[in-house]
């Protein structure tokens, strides 16, 4: 089934090209949105399953739409657009809940796989530009702005890492280095389903929505250093 998309961009020529890809391929584009706030607006009473969003919006910015969006629609998967690979606003899309991210020079088949990807529930992290985000913007420890209610958040999943197995804690380390589910098997020597039955107990035992939290999840809370592994 063909997931249901709403584009929110500033640039009406990226959203007319969006739309034209996706529907080309048979994905069904139910809106678009031209700022934050008509993102979060259009979400609420189309539906969609997927939105690509701008980082960057007038009005509210897509961090923040996309909070909102989660907030009212949890199983919403948000495909954040940027211009920049190393946008200062990527991280923090990832820890808003967002499942990854496109730069807007992206392919056109690059595009309709990405959009599919995340609507299956996977999240869109190439494993060196997860490593280079968490470097440069991974700081919870330091980072005076970003006030009581992260340290409270950081403090939380501290406690819930509690209720990992050790086998689990491995696999999540091993996740926040940018391991895939078939490289994680033939480094654990395990079978690939086993690996998938794992990472399913960590998303549930976190209240995880996908790898990409998994991901921020790691590096908040210390189970891995920026530079940590290859």
């Amino acid at each position: 089934m063909n997931p249901r998309v709403l584009i929110a961009d500033d640039q009406a020529l990226v959203r007319t090209g969006f739309r034209m890809i996706l529907a080309a391929n048979g994905i069904d584009v139910v809106g678009e949105a031209a700022d934050g706030l008509e993102a979060a607006e259009a979400a609420a009473r189309l539906r969609p399953d997927v939105v690509l969003m701008d980082i960057r919006m007038p009005e509210l910015d897509g961090v923040e739409a996309a909070r909102r969006i989660l907030a009212a629609d949890p199983a919403c998967r948000i495909l954040m657009l940027t211009t920049f690979d190393l946008d200062e606003y990527v991280y923090a899309a990832l820890a808003a809940g967002a499942s990854g991210f496109l730069l807007k020079d992206v392919t056109p088949e690059h595009l309709v796989a990405s959009v599919r990807l995340v609507d299956t529930g996977d999240a869109l992290l190439a494993p060196s530009i997860t490593r280079r985000l968490v470097e440069k913007f991974a700081a919870p420890t330091t980072d005076a702005a970003s006030g009581s209610g992260a340290a409270a958040r950081t403090a939380a999943v501290h406690r819930d890492l509690a209720a990992l197995t050790p086998r689990e804690r491995e696999i999540l380390t091993l996740m926040g280095r940018g391991r895939s589910n078939a490289e994680l098997a033939a480094e654990l020597v395990l079978s690939e389903a086993t690996v998938k039955t794992h990472v399913a107990h960590i998303f549930t035992k976190l209240s995880l929505r996908d790898r990409a939290q998994a991901v921020v999840v790691a590096y908040e809370t210390g189970l891995v250093a920026p530079g940590d592994g290859d």
